[in-house]
């Protein structure tokens, strides 16, 4: 599968929520084949709600349109790493493995404290593929840029 091609696509509409007034994430849900079928940004400003995160939203769209709940062989592609509550959906939903560009920690967000996906994984004693370093650099620098914009964490 073309890691760069789908990051490079999550990222790009990433962008384009920011220019929108949304947050920096736009999540895919990509086959095996390499068909996208799921889709989302975030949309917590826009709905006043806490809980629909890009990945939140992008999960159930797949799980639509494979009509399962088990995207067993599915990829997830996000600009940044899951917070605890994404992670559990994706685990929840068995993705196989996520490939994520920039991490809290190194983005500057303070409110999770020593929290990673890998931490949450152990503390779960779940496996996942997770496939670093695509974007990394850009994905970083769009939530870096965003929350000086912002001033979330």
């Amino acid at each position: 599968m073309n890691h760069d091609h789908f990051m490079g696509l999550a990222l790009e509409r990433a962008r384009s929520q920011v220019k929108a007034g949304g947050r920096p994430i736009y999540c895919l849900v990509v086959q095996e084949d390499g068909r996208v079928v799921g889709h989302a940004g975030n949309t917590v400003a826009r709905d006043w709600d806490p809980t629909p995160h890009a990945e939140v939203n992008a999960i159930p769209n797949a799980c639509a349109a494979l009509k399962t709940v088990d995207l067993t062989g599915c990829t997830l592609y996000t600009p940044m790493e899951p917070c605890p509550m994404c992670f559990s959906t994706i685990l929840e939903a068995k993705i196989s493995r996520i490939v994520l560009g920039a991490r809290h920690r190194r983005a500057g967000r303070t409110d999770l404290g020593a929290y990673s996906v890998e931490s949450l994984l152990q503390m779960m004693g779940r496996e996942l593929e997770i496939v670093l370093g695509i974007y990394e650099a850009e994905c970083e620098e769009l939530r870096l840029a965003w929350k000086r914009l912002s001033g979330e964490p």
